[in-house]
């Protein structure tokens, strides 16, 4: 058996290839940046060609600090930015156009007019998601607008449309030669362009936003025993290595915090707030203003689904004493996350067993005990802070068969701080319905 698993992490602002062991250390990683484009306010974009270089320099990297070579990778795994779009043509591997980040919001005027019909929710019993300019779907009809000859060459089959995840798996694989044209469950469920119950593209949607699907990549389980294709030899890993493990960047999360069971979930705590529930193998269609999506597929078995909700974090003025201003800062978040934990249970009845977290706050010990008070419920940190990375690797092990399963990935699983609940029932409804009575005071705010 060889004795590592890989992940490429590709974010918002750089690229990442990580080594893992069995115990699901990290052996090595070597990570660099990307340039952020805005053409004008509003718009975001990458260079795709930009991303595909630095893959090719940290994968070599990694493997250099580690002193590993491709014989020694039993698979890599894939986890990505999620909703980014990129198209291009499948003869010569060059991009039609720079990447529509998922912050890109030029698709504003295509979403209002697809809301025509149907309101904001036109699509959500089919995806799980509202109309807006985070997913992929109008951002391709906006490239399919405004490209010359893009059109014209997707409906020949030349053109082909990826989320970030599909660009790398391509070219990995052997770009215009051989390279393999897929996506998985959970970056495909961030598009609004896929069935959440077929687990296929949805001709009912493909028609309302006219695109062809020749240039769509099938559909892939999360982690698949069948690989999806093999490294290029010639390539940046430099041998035959199998491509079988792949997620959204927040399920990879979910993933690697092996929040495995109906009622585990994950908070990633960073510029903003990224919870998921794991809602079990049921669609829980959300009232309070959740998304509905994939939270993986393993192989053959059924899929998992999620509730996603997200924090953003509001910036201040420089007048406000800095003590204050903190420790502010720090109670919003852990309110903020129980209103979202509140409308996960509301939604899908599953009640949260504990908290699992990541991200960059989670070294602040009064948030994360303050989050376990408010909560009711402990806050649990594991050792492996790399956890989106880390779910990359545990799906394309398990498919390699370098892990026999989820309890094997439950024992590498391990807490390097707990946090309870310490604070009386009394003082904890007092604090959050001063909380939601102060956010009441704010609304209409802006005109």
């Amino acid at each position: 058996m060889r004795p590592y698993v890989a992940a490429i992490d590709q974010g918002t602002t750089s690229t990442r290839f990580m080594i893992f062991d069995r115990s699901g250390h990290v052996i090595a990683a070597h990570q660099l940046e990307h340039a952020q484009i805005y053409p004008q306010p509003g718009w975001v974009e990458h260079d795709p060609l930009e991303i595909w270089e630095r893959t090719m320099q940290v994968i070599p990297g990694a493997m250099r600090k580690a002193g590993v070579t491709a014989s020694e990778l039993a698979a890599i795994g894939i986890t990505n930015q999620r909703e980014t779009t990129v198209v291009w043509d499948k003869r010569t591997g060059r991009p039609y156009h720079n990447a529509l980040v998922w912050q890109d919001t030029r698709t504003d005027r295509l979403c209002n007019e697809l809301a025509q019909e149907g309101g904001q929710g036109r699509f959500r019993a089919q995806t799980g998601l509202p109309l807006a300019t985070y997913f992929s779907g109008p951002k391709l009809m906006w490239l399919l607008e405004h490209v010359k000859g893009l059109r014209e060459a997707a409906e020949n089959g030349e053109a082909l449309f990826g989320t970030i995840d599909t660009w790398l798996i391509w070219n990995l694989t052997g770009g215009p030669d051989s390279g393999a044209h897929i996506t998985d469950v959970t970056n495909a469920s961030r598009t609004m362009l896929m069935n959440l119950r077929t687990l296929d593209w949805d001709p009912d949607i493909l028609r309302a936003m006219d695109i062809p699907p020749a240039m769509l990549p099938q559909i892939r389980p999360s982690s698949d025993p069948t690989p999806y294709g093999l490294t290029n030899p010639g390539g940046p890993v430099g041998g035959a290595v199998p491509v079988c493990g792949n997620l959204g960047d927040q399920q990879a999360a979910l993933y690697g915090q092996t929040c495995f069971s109906p009622g585990e979930a994950k908070n990633t705590y960073g510029t903003g707030s990224f919870l998921l529930l794991n809602a079990g193998q049921e669609i829980v269609t959300s009232q309070h203003g959740l998304l509905t999506t994939l939270a993986y597929q393993i192989g053959g078995q059924a899929p998992v689904y999620a509730l996603e909700g997200s924090i953003a974090i509001v910036g201040m003025t420089r007048y406000i004493h800095k003590g204050h201003l903190a420790r502010a800062a720090l109670e919003a978040t852990a309110y903020q996350t129980r209103e979202v934990i509140e409308a996960m249970k509301a939604d899908s009845g599953v009640m949260l067993t504990a908290l699992k977290v990541d991200g960059g706050m989670t070294v602040n010990e009064t948030l994360m005990q303050f989050q376990a008070d408010i909560l009711d419920a402990p806050v649990v940190r594991p050792t492996v802070a790399e956890t989106t990375s880390l779910g990359a690797a545990y799906a394309a092990g398990l498919a390699a068969g370098f892990w026999s399963g989820e309890e094997e990935l439950r024992a590498n699983w391990e807490i390097a701080r707990e946090w309870r609940p310490a604070m009386p029932a009394s003082q904890r409804e007092r604090l959050y319905a001063g909380w939601k009575k102060a956010v009441t005071r704010t609304f209409d705010w802006v005109d």
